[in-house]
Parts: structure tokens; sequence; C-alpha cells
């Protein structure tokens, strides 16, 4: 008798060039193309799968990881994995797997495309001729920022900062930044980066860059105090995660001018925004669409499904989050 596929769950429909990996040695059920499953569906439905290819927004913690042990195996499709007690996942002997490094440039374009954005008011400009109100050229008309010879700082210097910062020299930009370790001296030689501490990097910077991972130590890192350092004549670019910023916060600080706008890919209670960034003209908002490419999305589901089979199949995966499951 022929061996039995171990069952896998995909809590959303992925790029078929993921699932088609799948489908080679795994019999795969794809919860739903239109919605993610809730906790109860989750509980209701683990128990009957060997492995899980889950979302960003799939919460995974001890309470339900507990329930269902026998899981051989996680792959997160995302670099992120704040949605997952990965402390309780390495003591159930539950390998957790991210995809890092496919995303890296679209990433880095999105939170150049909403820079580019907010600095030259692309999207005031846009609402502006759409609603009639332009009757003409003038030496006044919004009026933004010039980037070259401008800091911008980068808070997380990982591949995506990396990749932020490559971008800003092309427009002669300084690049400061700020990380839970400093980089060696050849990085920051080829990236033409500075190290500062937060509080410099706050205080100094033009356009902020946030590319850091979320976790409790960033939870609203960039809360009422920090907001209120910045320059009101600068930018904050969030790309990273929501709850890094302090939402209620920067809609109270935008308002005040404590700083001049905002361009985000992501907040803090997805897919709720606060109201007050709706209300805001020099606020630039995308629906977390930073790996939103073609190409990425494939890579990512490629990525996510060899690292799920390869665990199932007794091998290691090409990006491990909990070493400890494997040593």
């Amino acid at each position: 008798m022929a061996d039995t596929k171990p069952r896998v769950l995909v809590t959303r429909e992925i790029p078929e060039a993921g699932l088609r990996i799948l489908r080679e040695s795994c019999e795969v059920t794809v919860f739903s193309s239109e919605r993610q499953p809730t906790r109860e569906e989750l509980l209701d439905l683990l128990p009957n799968f060997d492995g899980l290819l889950s979302m960003l927004i799939d919460s995974l913690d001890r309470p339900l990881l507990e329930k269902v042990p026998h899981l051989r195996v996680i792959s997160n499709y995302a670099v992120g994995y704040n949605n997952i007690d990965i402390q309780a996942a390495t003591q159930l002997g539950i390998p957790v797997t991210n995809t890092p490094g496919v995303l890296t440039n679209a990433t880095a374009d999105i939170a150049w495309a909403l820079l580019m954005a907010v600095t030259r008011r692309i999207v005031e400009g846009d609402t502006y001729i759409r609603q009639g109100q332009w009757v003409g050229w003038s030496p006044n008309l919004l009026l933004g920022m010039e980037l070259s010879g401008k800091t911008m700082g980068i808070v997380g210097a990982g591949r995506i900062g990396l990749a932020v910062a490559k971008r800003a020299r092309a427009f002669d930009m300084n690049v400061t930044y700020s990380n839970r370790r400093r980089l060696d001296e050849a990085v920051e030689r080829e990236y033409g980066l500075t190290y500062v501490d937060l509080d410099t990097l706050v205080r100094t910077s033009d356009v902020i860059s946030l590319n850091l991972p979320y976790n409790a130590e960033s939870h609203h890192l960039f809360n009422a105090d920090l907001l209120s350092r910045m320059k009101p004549t600068a930018y904050l670019i969030n790309t990273a995660r929501g709850p890094i910023v302090d939402e209620a916060a920067l809609v109270e600080a935008l308002k005040k001018g404590q700083l001049a706008g905002a361009g985000l890919d992501v907040f803090e209670n997805e897919p709720s925004v606060h109201p007050g960034l709706l209300e805001l003209s020099n606020v630039v908002m995308v629906p977390h669409v930073g790996s939103s490419t073609r190409e990425t999305r494939d890579n990512m589901a490629i990525l996510a499904a060899e690292n799920l089979v390869r665990v199932l199949q007794g091998n290691r995966p090409h990006s491990l989050v909990n070493e400890e499951v494997f040593s």
C-alpha cells in the first residue's frame, strides 16, 4: 500500500507557484480565497492536518498550539512571525519557518513609493485635478520637499532597511541608522551609513523609515514622546508593522504639526485604520501591499511551500525561525 500523503492546510489561497509544489507531495486544503479562518475554525480544522501554511494575520498562540501538538510544521507566508507564539511552538517541537529575502526589494520599493508620494504630495495633486480645482500653473502650488541633501534615518538595518538605504544614495541623501547592534564598518561604508542612537536619529532626520521587526520591545516604540522629538518638517514612513507606531499618538502629532506627514503601509489594528488618519491630507496610505508584486508573491509562495515540504520530509527548511527544534 502506498504511503499516505501528509495533509496540509493553507489558510488563504496563495499563488499557484506555491500550491503546485505542495500538491506534488501533499494532500492540500485551501481554506478560502476570500477570507481567513476564524480562531474557532482553525481549532476545528487543525487536528486533521500535519502541516500549516499560515498568513501573517493568523494568530497562533499557545492555547491554540497546545490543542494541536501533533502539528509537524508551521510555514508562515511572511518575513515577520509575531503572529505565532514561537516559544510555545518550540516547546511543542513544532518548526516554524518564514520567507525572508524574497520580499526585500518589493518592500523597499513601497517605502520609497510612499516617501515620494507624501513628500511631493502626489495623492493631493491627483485629488486636486480629479476634483476640478486646477485652474493653471502657480509658483506656490502644492510645494513639497526636495530629497537631495536631506537626511534619512533608518530604524532597523536588516535586509529591507539596507535596501531602503541603497535607494537613498541615488537621491544624494545622507543616511543614518539605529539598530540593535552596530553593523560592520565595511557594511556602513558600502551603504554610506552613519550609526547614531535612536534619539539622535529622530531629532535630526528629515525622513524616518521604520524597518524593524515587531515584538514586545518595539511595541509603540514611536509613541507621543518620540514623535514629539521629530522635526516639524520631517516625514515618517512605516512599512514594518503597524503597532510599532502608536496610531492615536501619530494622529495627534500630525494635527499639532510635530511632523510634516506620514506614509503608511501597515496599521495598528488591520484592517481597521484610525479615523483620524483618514481625515489628514498629509498622510498617504496603502493596504499592506509592501510585498505585493507578482514576482515577490510567487517567490514567497515557493519558499513557504518548499519550507513546509522539506520539514514534512524530514529535511531542514531553507529558513527556520526556531533553530532549537533542529538542534
